[in-house]
């Protein structure tokens, strides 16, 4: 779940419609905070100097190169995946549905109705491109087609899809007003959303109101895949009603609308009525909490969001009392210093994990929304330096700001809190921090065809996806970071953005509200905190105070003191949870660089004191005597011979050894006929289970771990295993061998060996021309030694036979 917030819409005082701008503007004339966290006599003594202002030429510059990141990655897709529902930048070609290899429950975003393009319709706007908006717009009526027999995501589908068609109808209709162009159209995408919006209401029926996580486009509920269907999240079920309520006052038809407030006031009745806290997972039937874990990121994220959101738009001030009291929750709970730490929402003193993860980067920018500038001022700060620790915000890292999940997928939050900051502050610190994660984006996601996401930010790895809101939310939000609205078509105060950056109009708050009632459940009785706003002191101070004394907030973690016995980097083992813990107190991060190869990387500044940092160097300079002397002795390399039919002589391909399994020693070895595994990489069920038993079977590497793959062909029967490599033109004689790690686990039995690519090339060819072929799997030198024993003994008989003489 994303979230995306808005600070350059509109917003409504206590008794009508107030822009926005006016709020940040009177933000930035009140900036000051009064630091707590245990830095104010330090704050005290720092001078409030700006940051160095940033030229007129070179912000225009990064606008410019703002917009051609857009087209660069929008070409990109029209021209290599259009119709498809996003491009795959590394294979150029589009990502369908039921056509390109699944990916889980992560394709349940995808309904292979032009997604990308439907997504990115306003921010050609944005741009001033009304040409190629136009021409998009006449594809997309043309072409999408909501009748498929697919499950998706009713969140996603909400946010990327309604939202990007009704922004494209608003706009639509906005610029054959503003700029008599597009005088052809009729509507034809509020039509579509209305046609999309009717396809997502079977989710809703449930006995909470609150709509499943799923839906079947063509077929609602009504299909075995959703039978079962109970759980959603939070922010799935709460980030409904600005796309739903939009849907209902322009289409003049209600029920939209109806469905997202009952969702809505289900959710309210579900907090913790004594910490004011949510959970993330919940059982749409029962309303009962699956897991209660309470944060501000994936999960829940966009749920506050809309509760704010909805109040601005719709002027309906149930939503204004909701928030105000999650936000007091929050900053009293959750909320320690610039950080955001889960704590379970029944006991919420009670923390549930040791990361936070990326999602939460849209927080301070709500905060500069609802008005809370100092904690903004700060989280964006710990995220900064994190950023610029490990070049992206990884997608989860610890307490101390270590990598806990690696991934980085082009997200927005960070860069739209960046522009908010810039908005409500005029500080240009913000302008160079967007200039930053632009040149980040520039120098190591950029590829031929598009932008592709990080697979881990210590590797720079790349992954072949790029999500729709790369177009719709990163580079609209860096374009508008670097733009001056005066320079826009648009004026964009006159809106809000969805948590998906689509624009809305405020003028749909005027078209009357088809539900509230006025009359307030017994359920919201009115609390002194529903109503308190968090507003700036009017002492004149620049943000800059209150990010001083968190400059090294990331870099300086305090170290800790270590007791811990020195390891020897000849007795480390990966699969011991102590040693592991060990390397890491010592400064030492292991990066996985994927099909199960591990990098060790030693940081000083990373280690619990400096004495553990100087074991850190000393084990780093053992591990790499050992890497030069001792890899893979040629002692434990195995063999996987054969004899094709016709030859004299066995082939012999080397292999790597694995630390499970049975170890080919001696005379020990397997020899029998060889089976290729479905699917290949056995990362799942096995479709061919009864042709592998008694067998050799082949395996391909990848996506899950070898000692996986061991124990899915041996409970299928296989008498041993052979990992072919997948990395192209790897051979025994260009790369270092190495064993295959185990899990710790002593329970796979049969030998399993690996091959590189040439030499698994060879024997493949081998078995296609003789399906029959035997296959011996065994130590290389113990085979070698059996074939020398063999042929003396063949020369010793030839030998005999020549002195014999009639």
């Amino acid at each position: 779940m994303r979230t995306v917030i808005n600070a350059r819409g509109g917003g409504t005082a206590s008794t009508g419609h107030r822009p926005i701008h006016e709020l940040l503007t009177f933000i930035a004339m009140l900036t000051a905070v009064v630091l707590g966290w245990a830095t104010l006599a330090l704050a005290e003594q720092i001078p409030t100097v700006p940051t160095h202002n940033m030229s007129n030429k070179e912000r225009n510059e990064l606008k410019e190169e703002a917009r051609e990141m857009f087209y660069h990655a929008y070409r990109a897709y029209m021209d290599n995946a259009y119709p498809a529902d996003e491009l795959m930048p590394l294979s150029c070609a589009g990502r369908y549905r039921g056509v390109t290899p699944s990916r889980g429950d992560l394709d349940d975003t995808l309904g292979n109705f032009s997604m990308t393009l439907v997504d990115t319709l306003d921010t050609l706007v944005v741009l001033g491109d009304l040409e190629e908006f136009e021409h998009a717009v006449k594809l997309v009526i043309k072409d999408v087609k909501f009748d498929n027999d697919i499950i998706v995501s009713v969140f996603e589908t909400n946010i990327r899809m309604i939202g990007g068609l009704l922004s494209g109808h608003i706009l639509a209709e906005y610029v054959q007003k503003q700029a008599d162009v597009m005088t052809w159209y009729r509507g034809e995408l509020l039509e579509m959303a209305k046609d999309l919006g009717y396809r997502l209401l079977p989710a809703f029926n449930t006995s909470t109101g609150i709509p499943h996580a799923r839906v079947n486009l063509k077929h609602g509920m009504k299909v075995e895949a959703l039978r079962h269907s109970r759980e959603t999240c939070t922010a799935c079920a709460g980030t409904i009603l600005l796309e739903f309520a939009a849907l209902s006052r322009l289409s003049g038809e209600p029920i939209f609308e109806v469905k997202a407030h009952a969702a809505m006031d289900a959710l309210w009745k579900m907090r913790h009525r004594s910490s004011e806290l949510m959970g993330t997972v919940l059982n749409v039937h029962s309303g009962d909490w699956i897991r209660r874990e309470s944060g501000v990121g994936a999960g829940i994220d966009s749920y506050y969001e809309y509760c704010l959101k909805s109040y601005i738009l719709l002027g309906d001030e149930r939503y204004l009392a909701r928030f105000n009291r999650h936000y007091h929750a929050i900053m009293k709970y959750i909320s320690q210093g610039p950080m955001l730490l889960d704590v379970q929402m029944h006991r919420p003193h009670t923390k549930t994990r040791n990361f936070m993860d990326a999602l939460l980067a849209f927080w301070p920018g709500l905060q500069v929304l609802s008005g809370d500038l100092k904690p903004a001022v700060q989280t964006h700060e710990m995220l900064y330096q994190v950023m610029q620790m490990h070049t992206f915000i990884p997608e989860a890292f610890t307490f101390d700001f270590q990598v806990h999940w690696g991934q980085h997928h082009l997200r927005p939050e960070f860069i739209e809190s960046t522009y908010f900051l810039y908005r409500a502050t005029g500080d240009h610190y913000y302008l160079h921090a967007g200039k930053k994660a632009l040149k980040a984006l520039q120098k190591h996601a950029r590829v031929p065809c598009g932008y592709a996401a990080v697979n881990d930010v210590r590797t720079g790895k790349h992954e072949d996806r790029m999500d729709s809101y790369v177009l719709s939310e990163t580079f609209k939000y860096l374009f508008l970071l670097f733009s001056d609205p005066a320079d826009l078509i648009l004026n964009i105060e006159d809106f809000i953005f969805t948590t998906e950056a689509h624009l809305l109009p405020l003028t749909l708050g005027q078209l009357g509200n088809h539900t509230f009632t006025g009359v307030r459940d017994q359920d919201e009785q009115v609390h002194m905190l529903d109503y308190m706003r968090s507003c700036p002191s009017p002492n004149k101070l620049f943000p800059e105070t209150v990010r001083r004394p968190l400059r090294d907030l990331v870099t300086g973690v305090c170290p800790r003191i270590s007791s811990a016995k020195r390891l020897r980097a000849a007795d480390f083992q990966a699969s011991n949870t102590d040693h592991l813990r060990t390397v890491y107190d010592m400064g030492i991060t292991m990066v996985s660089l994927g099909e199960g190869k591990v990098q060790l990387l030693h940081s000083f500044h990373n280690a619990k004191s400096p004495e553990d940092a100087e074991r850190g160097l000393i084990f780093m300079q053992e591990m790499v005597e050992l890497s030069n002397s001792n890899s893979i002795p040629n002692t434990q390399l195995q063999a996987v011979a054969y004899k094709r039919e016709g030859e004299r002589e066995m082939r012999i391909l080397e292999a790597g050894p694995s630390h499970f399994g049975m170890e080919l020693v001696n005379d020990l070895a397997v020899v029998q006929r060889a089976v290729f595994a479905k699917p290949a990489k056995v990362c799942s069920a096995l479709k061919n289970a009864e042709e592998i038993r008694g067998k050799i079977v082949i395996i391909e590497r990848g996506e899950c771990t070898f000692v996986d793959k061991a124990r899915r062909v041996e409970s299928a029967g296989a008498v041993a295993a052979i990992v072919i490599d997948n990395t192209p033109n790897t051979s025994i004689n260009n790369q270092q061998m190495f064993a295959m790690s185990g899990d710790g686990r002593d329970d796979v039995l049969i030998p399993v060996v690996f091959l590189f690519t040439k030499e698994a090339e060879q024997l493949i060819k081998a078995i296609k021309e003789q399906p029959s072929l035997e296959l011996t799997l065994m130590s290389v030198t113990a085979l070698k030694e059996k074939l020398a024993r063999a042929s003396t003994t063949k020369t010793d008989t030839k030998s005999s036979d020549s002195k014999v003489t009639p």
